[in-house]
């Protein structure tokens, strides 16, 4: 004779008995504590940004102080306050400041149309062409990023004091057409590896050749990686202080790097009032060029898989 076991419904087994709904007090403890994390982490960013934006905080506060305050009182907060050092700074070098913005500019708008014709060029020929030797000539291309400029400092000044160059702004120009920073090479090939090859095959079957579909494919599709390389460009030719230094000696082709340094002198007074104003005009373009590009900035590096 067998038995059941009656089972009572309360004592069912845990496996089966159904998780019982969380308290409505602790879902809403438990956004209070991401919500206060969240909170926590947004003000700890933005004081860290404040830290990082003080200096040009400081220097644009600076650059309205007169002389005797500037460093005697550091504080950001002050009440004399006068534009007289951007109208002295613009008149009391040599030559008026616009003369130096000018020589940036050209040497900047050189510079850039310079690396979008030849890097993209030579972009265009490792990732689309098939030749004898093209990836050690791509490594020994990409050998050159870790290849320190004084190292071939001297050669090529000897080469340019021959050609006559110097105090022009032939040095400063002439080898950006030629496809001499590499970083930009690699950033257009990886973005054109990026591109679907059906592109190129269509256009090869309908008769184009590779200046063609450089020219009508390429390019249009590679505009985030060109506007990459534009931003930089400007950038660091706006900035660079060493190139000028080295192959400029007469004062009315100095770009502003090297004419703000025409403010201070070790054996005299140094005007740092009238420098700070100049600095600040001498990085309005800096800012305006990154504000206006900085979408493309974003999706070019982005898409070309150096993120």
């Amino acid at each position: 004779m067998t038995t059941e076991r009656l089972q009572d419904p309360g004592t069912a087994d845990p496996v089966d008995r159904p998780s019982a709904p969380r308290p409505i007090r602790s879902r809403e403890s438990l956004l209070r504590r991401q919500r206060a994390a969240t909170a926590g982490k947004h003000l700890g960013l933005i004081a860290l940004s404040l830290v990082m934006i003080y200096p040009l905080v400081w220097l644009v506060v600076s650059s309205f102080k007169p002389n005797d305050e500037i460093f005697r009182n550091l504080s950001i907060f002050t009440t004399n306050l006068t534009v007289e050092n951007y109208v002295n700074g613009w008149n009391d070098l040599q030559f008026p400041f616009g003369v130096f913005l000018l020589n940036s500019t050209i040497i900047s708008v050189g510079a850039i149309l310079g690396n979008l014709i030849s890097c993209s060029l030579a972009a265009y020929a490792f990732a689309r062409l098939r030749f004898r030797g093209r990836s050690l000539l791509f490594a020994t291309m990409l050998a050159t990023i870790m290849l320190p400029v004084q190292v071939v400092l001297v050669p090529q000044f000897t080469i340019f004091k021959e050609l006559g160059w110097l105090n022009t702004f032939l040095p400063l120009i002439v080898p950006k057409f030629l496809a001499t920073d590499a970083f930009f090479v690699f950033l257009m090939v990886q973005f054109l590896r990026a591109l679907p090859n059906e592109l190129f095959e269509a256009a090869r079957i309908d008769g184009a050749g590779h200046f063609r579909s450089y020219g009508q494919i390429a390019l249009p599709l590679m505009l985030p990686a060109l506007a990459t390389t534009a931003i930089f460009t400007f950038i660091w030719t706006w900035s660079d202080f060493f190139g000028p230094l080295i192959y400029l000696r007469v004062p009315d082709k100095f770009p502003v790097s090297v004419a703000l340094k025409g403010f201070l002198d070790a054996q005299s007074s140094s005007d740092y009032g009238s420098m700070f104003a100049m600095s600040v005009v001498s990085l309005l373009p800096l800012f305006i060029i990154f504000l206006v590009g900085q979408r493309y900035l974003v999706k070019g590096i982005a898409t070309t898989g150096i993120k």
